[in-house]
């Protein structure tokens, strides 16, 4: 069978039984950002018995360097490939076929992110725990030829909530000031409500006032309301709005498959945060994910550096808070087949990249006050 009608015919299904399955590695995933340029190039490996060993769910698209430059390839795999990175000879399996498949596209190159370990535990302290076969996958990458990426599309470290046990056993894990805060939103008469797909625009809208607040740049609107319309109509997301008296203060999008939940998109007003709403939201997020058959909430996103003066050390605090893991990863790698236009490429990105959140922040901060 080819990757194309193993697409059609069950694509999330053969993925789910491989490690590391993800909801950015999903057939959904692809056919969504089909609708922004990029073209799915499904690949799947194969043992000897025609079980399914290994896959990669890889996107393509073109490119020009300068307005009027020649149209150039880009391959990427986010969150993937998937495979059981300990092994040798399906690494090699794998890395080789992705470097053919690069060549053949004549691509610039082909960006994997795999999650492949580097440790665990904030660096430091006393629950930290190094990967040795994370060191040895970067030192495999290094010597086939692949660059350590500074264009990190993905968040390299994030915080997972394990959802085995009770209630109870949550609650345990929580610190101190998060079961406070959660009792407080209880007592100060936060609810908590399953949206619908007519409560997206005020979705973004609140999406797009945290970003405004908070500092970063996002899409247009009509890029999350189709994005998030999708994956709830594929039953693989939900909407979880916080209210107080009827008015939504907070939101996020809770996307799953296989066994696992993430915190994709979370979303906040300035009227009743000392209600703690967020933490009422996140309580429910995993009493939802568990519900649906998921052992692991994805809180998507930790600091590079963890140090007071990041960005996201607050945001890190507050997932902390709920009980959650540092799991560290070894970030996106690049294996350049077209080595002087990757060269040129890279110098040019950072640039271009500048000029596109400066223009997205002004966009969004002229939509919020519409």
């Amino acid at each position: 069978m080819t990757a194309g009608q193993e697409t059609r015919n069950g694509w999330n299904g053969t993925i789910a039984s491989l490690p590391g399955a993800h909801i950015l590695q999903t057939w959904q995933w692809a056919q969504f950002k089909a609708m922004y340029g990029w073209r799915p190039l499904p690949q799947l490996w194969r043992a000897e018995d025609g079980q399914v060993q290994a896959a990669a769910m890889v996107l393509e698209r073109t490119v020009r360097l300068t307005p009027f430059g020649p149209r150039l390839k880009v391959l990427y795999v986010p969150r993937g490939p998937l495979l059981d990175w300990d092994k040798a000879a399906q690494r090699k399996l794998v890395l080789d076929g992705l470097q053919d498949l690069a060549k053949k596209e004549k691509a610039i190159f082909i960006k994997i992110d795999p999650e492949v370990f580097s440790g665990i535990g904030v660096p430091g302290s006393p629950d930290e725990h190094q990967s040795e076969s994370g060191k040895v996958v970067q030192a495999d990458l290094a010597a086939r030829g692949w660059r350590y990426s500074q264009d990190q599309i993905q968040f390299r470290n994030t915080v997972w909530i394990d959802l085995s046990g009770s209630e109870a056993d949550w609650l345990a894990h929580m610190k101190q000031k998060t079961r406070y805060n959660l009792r407080l939103a209880e007592k100060k008469g936060v609810t908590i409500r399953h949206g619908e797909v007519d409560d997206l625009p005020a979705v973004y809208h609140m999406y797009a006032e945290t970003s405004v607040r908070d500092g970063f740049v996002i899409r247009p609107e009509e890029y999350y309301l189709r994005a998030w319309k999708y994956f709830m109509d594929a039953g693989m997301a939900e909407v979880l709005l916080a209210e107080v008296e009827g008015e939504p203060v907070a939101g996020l999008i809770l996307f799953f498959t296989a066994d696992r939940a993430w915190y994709l998109y979370g979303m906040s007003r300035e009227v009743h945060r000392e209600k703690m709403p967020n933490y009422l939201l996140q309580w429910e997020a995993m009493r939802s994910a568990k519900r649906l058959g998921c052992t692991q909430y994805d809180l998507w996103g930790a600091p590079d550096v963890f140090a007071e003066n990041d960005s996201m050390w607050g945001v890190f605090r507050f997932k902390e808070g709920l009980g959650g893991q540092v799991m560290r990863f070894i970030g996106a790698w690049d294996y350049p087949a077209r080595p002087f236009i990757y060269r040129v490429y890279t110098h040019l990105l950072p640039q271009l990249l500048s000029i596109m959140r400066r223009r997205g922040k002004k966009q969004t901060q002229q939509e919020v006050s519409l």
